[in-house]
């Protein structure tokens, strides 16, 4: 089946459930988006108000407390909030993204020449006696490599080591600095070896169809083309330029004449990071407007399923920055609707 731009965007869009709320409870929404991306604090919490019918923010201070929910660095080597299933196995999956990060970050630079097995076994005895802070555990490593400056150790341990990042960091409304564990440790279960396929399988449920390289843009993990390829239930579609696309069996392609309804989101969300033209709800110059110096300079909303403006929380409250282009009265009522939303949230 040839698709649509409009029509894969709005088959994202349904698959992301940015279409139509659901009663979906926090945690099966993060299963099924195969995690929210959490690099900052906020943002996780409004991926879900978009999503949700009824989300309490709550919800998601409790799953970290009792380990239903894990902040953990993963996909494309950014924090993310997962269940623990997927959180004992992404970290194993995109540890070969983490490896890349390891030799080119200039945070890490300063203290490579570590020799990395005995570093291992360091950050392993470091946090034996339970979590540490992120200073605390930098100075430690520092005390064992008196050659390389503590906060490169500090980098490294992140990047080289599945360490969790602990309650409150992430709670709503609760401050909190980086206090690392082994995410084994504190999820007391063992690393899970991940199945690439189903991983794959997972990701075209939440963001199909889509090619290797979009599987790619979104983990991190290079190398996937055979893989996909391989992959013998994978149906096959093709883009408006003949580009092939590869979906799950069951997958359903929306109509392209769904409405898409305003939707009020983070600076980061998966729905617009995980495909390698990132064009299904973006073009380049909302790209480029939403694009800052180092990441994004604000967070963004989506009308008719494209991204078309920035919006910023000032003084506790959401301040629409600036809007791409002309707004219908229907689309100006839906976004001040959904801004609403979300000064409720912010409120709670």
């Amino acid at each position: 089946m040839r698709l649509s731009r409009r029509r894969l965007n709005r088959t994202l869009l349904q698959r992301q459930h940015l279409l139509e709320r659901v009663p979906m409870s926090v945690t099966d929404m993060a299963r099924h988006l195969v995690g929210l991306q959490a690099q900052e604090n906020l943002p996780p919490y409004f991926s879900l108000q978009a999503r949700l019918t009824d989300f309490d923010p709550y919800d998601v201070s409790r799953g970290l407390d009792d380990r239903r929910l894990v902040r953990l660095l993963t996909m494309r080597g950014t924090i993310h909030l997962l269940t623990p299933d997927d959180a004992l196995t992404l970290r194993q999956w995109t540890q070969s993204r983490m490896e890349q990060e390891l030799r080119t970050s200039q945070n890490t630079k300063p203290a490579l020449g570590t020799d990395r097995k005995e570093f291992d076994r360091a950050v392993s005895e470091v946090l034996a006696d339970g979590p540490l802070p992120q200073r605390s555990l930098s100075a430690a490593l520092g005390e064992r490599f008196p050659g390389s400056p503590p906060a490169a150790l500090g980098q490294i341990a992140r990047v080289a080591q599945p360490l969790a990042q602990l309650p409150p960091r992430g709670k709503w409304k609760e401050s909190g600095g980086v206090v690392y564990q082994f995410v084994d440790r504190w999820l007391e279960r063992p690393l899970l070896e991940p199945d690439p396929e189903e991983i794959v399988r997972r990701y075209l449920r939440a963001f199909g169809p889509a090619t290797a390289a979009d599987v790619t843009a979104w983990s991190g993990v290079t190398r996937l083309g055979p893989v996909v390829a391989a992959m013998a239930d994978l149906v096959r579609h093709e883009d408006e330029r003949g580009k092939v696309l590869y979906d799950v069996g069951d997958g359903v392609i929306a109509d392209e004449d769904l409405p898409a309804p305003v939707r009020v989101l983070g600076c980061y969300d998966n729905v617009w990071l995980s495909h390698a033209g990132r064009d299904r709800v973006t073009d380049p110059e909302s790209r480029n407007r939403w694009m800052g110096v180092n990441g994004g300079s604000a967070n963004a909303f989506f009308v008719d399923g494209m991204l078309e403006g920035l919006w910023r929380v000032e003084d506790g409250r959401p301040k629409v920055l600036e809007v791409n282009r002309k707004l219908s009265k229907r689309e100006q009522a839906e976004l001040d609707e959904e801004i609403a939303r979300v000064e409720a949230l912010l409120a709670r």
